[in-house]
């Protein structure tokens, strides 16, 4: 008997494969093959924690990876996107009755499409123990974008209706892209003030760090710092025992915490961190150092880079529009038709307020 050795790369490129990607990209682990191999562990481990989805992959890559410390990162990101894409759902996106639900599990969403303005279909979500919820015929025609998976319609076919025979629901682009209210920000943050007024009194709590607004607005990671001796309303994270750290919006009195407002607010469908993203901004803007985006001409559309977080609701615009691209020196970075980048920089600026960088194109 003959033993073979076989190298790393032979085993992700066969990963590949079998998961219906492409080989011919230059590093065989890239956003499409993570966020695949993350679909896969979600339909089967899912209800679950993200960690737990982070680790499964973790063990899968094991030896196959060099740096786990920035794999770790990247898979964080990953599934950052696919809940954002919808392909994952938390809990203030479903309705369950098991009180052994935790608060920070994610769900896997029923198979779903969204058509685009071009007429391509977005696909969403996953099926336990399966790679893809379509036959052979639809499954060879699936693009994969980054996070995303779209299939192109043929013009003499009817793809919507051959999606929903096979048990996939239709959602609307409106529903499904609908962002909250219009609001100037000034009126946002008083919103948020005046429920923060109404808070008691709070105590002392621990390791909780602020997003300084001082700090430059293109440096997100940098503007997150401990609490020393501000004053003022800052959007925050404070810890908790078991789980992810909780968004809120707090205020402070020489490094004190006088009251405090956890994020989400009630009933909101929107998650703590989208809620705090979209307040910051306007915070931003009302001290007149508003966030900003870079523009470049990239082909035939337009570059987008951002250098902070974008609410659930503003990425999934970008995502089905356009599709998410490699970043460079940006937290993250669209690429979008030149035919609908106006209309996308327009909703930025009206919406989340922010402006175009002084040195873009």
């Amino acid at each position: 008997m003959m033993i073979t050795k076989v190298m790393e790369r032979d085993v992700l490129a066969e990963c590949r494969r079998m998961l219906g990607l492409s080989n011919k990209q230059e590093s065989l682990v890239d956003d499409t093959l993570l966020a695949a191999l993350l679909r896969r562990s979600a339909g089967i481990h899912c209800p679950c924690s993200r960690t737990t989805l982070r680790t499964s992959l973790l063990e899968s890559l094991q030896y196959l990876y060099p740096d786990e410390m920035s794999l770790i990162e990247h898979i964080d990101a990953i599934i950052e996107g696919l809940i954002v894409g919808g392909d994952l759902l938390e809990l203030n996106d479903v309705t369950t009755d098991d009180p052994e639900v935790k608060g920070t599990w994610v769900f896997a969403a029923p198979p779903s499409f969204v058509v685009r303005p071009s007429g391509s279909i977005f696909l969403l979500g996953i099926v336990p123990d399966q790679d893809t919820f379509l036959p052979e015929s639809l499954t060879s025609r699936i693009s994969y974008e980054g996070l995303v998976r779209v299939i192109a319609p043929d013009p003499t076919e009817n793809l919507p209706a051959k999606l929903r025979e096979q048990g996939l629901q239709r959602l609307s682009e409106n529903a499904w892209l609908k962002p909250p209210k219009t609001e100037r920000p000034q009126d946002l943050l008083n919103r948020f003030k005046n429920q923060l007024a109404k808070q008691p009194s709070s105590g002392a709590v621990d390791d909780l760090k602020i997003l300084d607004p001082v700090q430059p607005v293109n440096f997100y990671r940098r503007r997150w710092t401990t609490v020393r001796s501000q004053s003022g309303t800052f959007i925050a994270k404070r810890p908790q025992e078991f789980g992810s750290p909780i968004w809120c919006f707090v205020e402070l009195e020489a490094g004190t915490v006088v009251r405090l407002l956890d994020l989400p607010l009630q009933k909101s469908r929107w998650r703590g961190c989208d809620q705090a993203w979209h307040l910051q901004m306007a915070i931003d803007y009302c001290r007149q150092r508003p966030q900003h985006y870079g523009h470049r001409h990239d082909g035939d559309g337009v570059r987008l880079d951002f250098f902070s977080p974008l609410p659930k609701w503003s990425q999934r615009r970008l995502m089905i529009i356009g599709h998410r691209v490699h970043r460079e020196q940006s937290l993250m970075s669209y690429y979008l038709p030149t035919t609908e980048a106006a209309t996308e920089e327009r909703f930025l600026q009206e919406r989340l307020w922010l402006s175009r960088a002084e040195h873009a194109d």
